[in-house]
């Protein structure tokens, strides 16, 4: 089973889910965006959004295939350019850290670390920009009702397994925090996940620093 992870593009965002793909949940403030799911095609905010995006500040999402097949997603961003990051009572995200929008994975995919795959990439992507952590909203009752917009909000259950840490607890948006310098850290598992993702890179070399070469002495006069 091969494993790769690869970043959300204009091209690659037509393999989210099509819920996923039509959903503009995250990226519109409330008023938007029943305004534009009333207009009949939201699909077409939320590609606007993803080029903005890319094109401001860069990578915005991971994508997990395996096998080939699209099997999970993330998507992240400055909590400036997600509205709906406003709109939670344990608002607002520190100023230090990316949002977390969303994490999915496939159902036929589920219980094989994808999600932890997922949020790794994300973790190394942003601390290569210079990022000190993630945030993330959870839902701790997910899975309770019919509301349609809960799958929109991943579990608080699942940010806690990865590592994130509850920095504003409440009963039902808990907002969580992961340091990524703890998520860089990780081992085991994640090693063998980087193994697969990045060939004959040693996972080795990228989450344990470089000892420096003893020195040697100098033979200049």
């Amino acid at each position: 089973m091969s494993r790769r992870l690869v970043s959300l593009t204009l091209d690659t965002l037509e393999d989210l889910p099509r819920p996923c793909r039509q959903c503009v949940y995250w990226e519109l403030d409330p008023v938007s965006a029943d305004r534009a799911c009333a207009a009949g095609d939201p699909g077409l905010e939320k590609e606007a959004w993803v080029s903005q995006t890319l094109l401001e500040w860069g990578s915005c999402g991971k994508l997990a295939y395996v096998d080939g097949m699209p099997a999970g997603f993330v998507m992240y961003a400055p909590p400036a350019y997600v509205p709906r990051s406003m709109a939670f009572p344990t608002s607002p995200v520190s100023a230090d850290a990316a949002l977390l929008m969303t994490a999915n994975v496939v159902p036929a995919f589920a219980g094989g670390g994808l999600g932890r795959m997922l949020v790794q990439g994300v973790a190394r992507d942003l601390t290569k920009r210079g990022i000190k952590a993630i945030e993330a909203f959870g839902d701790a009752k997910f899975g309770d009702g019919d509301d349609p917009t809960r799958a929109c909000v991943a579990p608080a259950d699942f940010f806690l397994s990865v590592g994130f840490k509850t920095v504003r607890p409440h009963p039902r948006f808990p907002r969580l925090r992961l340091e990524l310098r703890t998520a860089l850290s990780w081992k085991s598992d994640v090693e063998y996940a980087l193994e697969k993702l990045l060939g004959s890179m040693s996972p080795e070399t990228l989450l344990r620093p470089v000892r420096p070469a003893p020195a040697t002495r100098s033979t200049a006069g």
